[in-house]
């Protein structure tokens, strides 16, 4: 399920001084990387099913939400976000 729409721009915008960003590690391959260069990704669990919902009351259901943090490389690898299309036609032109 992709969460950033193709194309995307890759914008890597600074925070106020360069080597002081928060460092953050990737969900899936552990690389230590700048916060602002992640994609962040959150997964969840819902019940769909409208008969359950009415049965069950929601005070005793907890619905959890978990933040994941991508790097450019899996959320390429794992479809989350794909590259534009001027870069795709600089590999088409190759």
């Amino acid at each position: 399920m992709p969460v950033s729409k193709a194309p995307y721009k890759r914008k890597y915008e600074h925070t106020h001084a360069r080597g002081s960003e928060t460092v953050i590690e990737c969900s899936f391959c552990g690389r230590r990387l700048p916060r602002y260069k992640a994609f962040v990704i959150t997964k969840g669990f819902s019940i769909n099913d409208p008969t359950l919902k009415k049965q069950i009351d929601p005070r005793y259901v907890h619905t959890f939400q978990r933040k994941y943090y991508v790097c450019p490389s899996c959320a390429r690898f794992r479809g989350i976000a794909q590259p534009g299309k001027s870069v795709r036609k600089k590999h088409l032109e190759r």
